[in-house]
């Protein structure tokens, strides 16, 4: 089941099921269905399963709107935290010139940083002008889960989707630690929509690329990854909650701007698209805007 959250005109965030190129409301395809993703995990997997038995493609290309007439949301608009894994590619260490980390190196987005499909990237340049790209398979974790082994790993995970680590190199290299260069406001893009589980499985070699202005900048597969997603979820609940709603980014492959000769930043007018196979592509483009 594909899933998408977008902008009603009327009633604001909605969530639909996605079949080809229409979306169908949940809380049409099925009674009682939920009005947002929010919802959707409040209702635990007792709705999600329900949700699941009702989502027929023919109804929702005969009855949905196309997606090109949404304005599409971040499939999760509000996480409650965004866990990213550093290095978690053997090429992006390789370019870096740094070993392997022996366990998936943990750090944090913001929330604030989240933006949707189409969105602006912005940023200021009396802030930052080293803004750079980072593909990404993003998990979207569906139930409450701690200390979880990494055969359980699977239970606590509705699906995946897009998502692109924007970083802000000189803030991030300049501080010491990655936190504010990773945190800017519209540095998380998301989606286009969620690929549930049952589909993807623990997405074990999907091609992921980043395209510039048309140019494919990374490619890899998530077989390349150091810690497959099993991995990477387990190791995080050994450490904190995760919560229905938080995601887990896994980590980018080599091709980053950085790491270029010489560098390579993203300018005002970029075009930067995630393709993951078998999910689907995450659009944006950047723009430079000085504060006043």
């Amino acid at each position: 089941m594909r899933l998408c959250s977008y902008r009603d005109s009327r009633e604001g965030e909605r969530l639909a099921v996605v079949a080809g190129d229409h979306a169908l409301p949940a809380s049409e395809l099925l009674d009682g269905g939920p009005r947002t993703i929010a919802e959707l995990f409040a209702g635990g997997e007792s709705l999600l399963s329900a949700l699941l038995s009702a989502a027929d493609d023919g109804r929702i290309a005969r009855d949905g709107r196309p997606l090109a007439e949404l304005q599409l949301l971040a499939p999760v608009p509000h996480p409650g935290k965004v866990v990213a894994i550093g290095r978690n590619y053997r090429e992006h260490a390789a370019e870096e010139n740094v070993e392997p980390p022996p366990a998936p190196l943990i750090f944090a987005k913001f929330p604030s940083s989240v933006a949707g499909p189409g969105e602006d990237i912005r940023w200021d340049p009396k802030l930052t002008v080293n803004v750079d790209y980072e593909a990404e398979l993003a998990v979207v974790i569906g139930r409450r889960a701690r200390r979880l082994s990494r055969d359980q790993a699977a239970g606590a995970i509705l699906g995946y989707t897009c998502l692109n680590d924007v970083s802000a190199r000189d803030l991030q290299f300049g501080d010491g630690q990655w936190t504010r260069g990773k945190s800017l406001d519209t540095f998380c893009p998301m989606g286009p929509c969620i690929v549930t589980i049952d589909e993807l499985g623990d997405a074990p070699d999907v091609r992921i690329r980043c395209l510039v202005n048309g140019e494919e900048r990374q490619s890899a597969r998530t077989s390349d990854l150091y810690f497959g997603v099993a991995e990477i979820v387990s190791h995080c609940s050994q450490a904190f909650t995760l919560e229905p709603g938080d995601v887990i980014a896994t980590g980018t492959p080599g091709g980053v701007g950085a790491f270029r000769v010489p560098p390579v930043w993203l300018a005002d007018g970029d075009e930067v698209v995630v393709d993951i196979e078998r999910i689907g592509q995450l659009l944006n483009r950047c723009r430079v805007e000085v504060a006043p």
